[in-house]
């Protein structure tokens, strides 16, 4: 059962532009590209507020960057949400280190260990011009909440040259609303997780104390700012949000308390990709609760709580993992 497609638009009546260029005609990209330069001086764009001069060292960072954004990789990504990939793929760049500790990271090369490079802000700038060049639908800024101001700086440059597709901002979920008003006007779509629904557990597993009080402020944010997911004729995502939630084995990513808040603090519409492919990753072979794969009964009870709370908007990658288990 695909997700059903609201707020589509006629590409005969209507042309999409993304938001960012309205500020970068003001001048106001540029203004909030600055202003946020600052912030690395003492880091407080990051729910952790490390308040480390991130322009002199990253000793005493959670994410280990320093004034530059570190670059894992970069290209057409045809593994997301087919709002988001389409026919020609979801232009990825992925940054490397994370604000987030998690026991069962599956690229853990990338947001444990740093895999990558680090890149200028017109080299980032080039990175998106690039992946627009090779037809790609969106720029997908995967992992970015410890980078925005370094992608502010970016999306600047890469604007005033051309750039012209819409902006994923793909994040675990934990940002601050400091980093949000900055990125008011700018993101197109946000593609927060909700990691988990109890703050003990997201602790154990994660290592940050205030997680859900955190991530269900950003979402509430994201969608004052957004709104539900728009979906134009040709099927690809314009603007809002779509949130992803990742079925953990033994409740611990507590269904029941994430999708509750979504159906009565969000939207019942919202879109939402209900995934069910863990699989046990890096240390999670450590913790008893994480170290087996996900049931299928756990994950068809999922379903069973979305519908229960009326959110119908299910990404069809959704039911498909379903079929995975025996």
């Amino acid at each position: 059962m695909p997700a059903t497609v609201i707020g589509s638009a006629d590409p005969e009546t209507r042309t999409f532009e993304p938001a960012y260029l309205r500020l970068l005609r003001s001048g106001e990209l540029a203004e909030r590209a600055r202003s946020s330069r600052h912030y690395l001086e003492r880091c407080e764009l990051c729910p952790r507020y490390c308040r480390v001069n991130r322009r002199q060292s990253i000793r005493g960072a959670i994410c280990r960057t320093g004034e530059g954004a570190v670059v894992c990789s970069a290209g057409p990504h045809h593994g997301e949400e087919r709002c988001l990939r389409g026919s020609r793929g979801s232009g990825t760049i992925f940054f490397s280190w994370c604000n987030l500790r998690c026991v069962f990271c599956q690229n853990w090369e990338i947001s444990w260990q740093g895999e990558g490079r680090e890149a200028s802000d017109e080299e980032l700038a080039q990175m998106m011009l690039r992946l627009q060049a090779l037809g790609c639908h969106n720029i997908n800024l995967v992992t970015p909440s410890h980078v925005v101001s370094q992608f502010l700086a970016a999306v600047n440059i890469a604007a005033e040259q051309g750039l012209r597709l819409p902006l994923v901002y793909n994040t675990s979920g934990y940002d601050s609303l400091e980093a949000l008003a900055l990125l008011d006007g700018v993101v197109d779509i946000y593609m927060p997780d909700m990691k988990y629904g109890d703050e003990k557990l997201a602790h154990k597993y994660s290592h940050v104390r205030d997680y859900v009080r955190v991530n269900q402020a950003a979402v509430r944010e994201m969608h004052r700012q957004v709104g539900d997911l728009v979906i134009n004729a040709e099927g690809l995502a314009e603007r809002g949000v779509l949130l992803r939630h990742l079925v953990l084995p033994n409740g611990i990513s507590g269904v029941e308390q994430v999708l509750r808040f979504l159906a009565e603090e969000i939207s019942t519409n919202t879109y939402l990709n209900l995934m069910g492919q863990y699989r046990p990753c890096y240390r999670a072979g450590e913790h008893p609760g994480l170290s087996r794969l996900l049931a299928r009964a756990e994950f068809s009870e999922a379903l069973a709580v979305a519908r229960r709370y009326g959110l119908h908007r299910l990404d069809s990658g959704s039911f498909q993992y379903e079929h995975l288990y025996h």
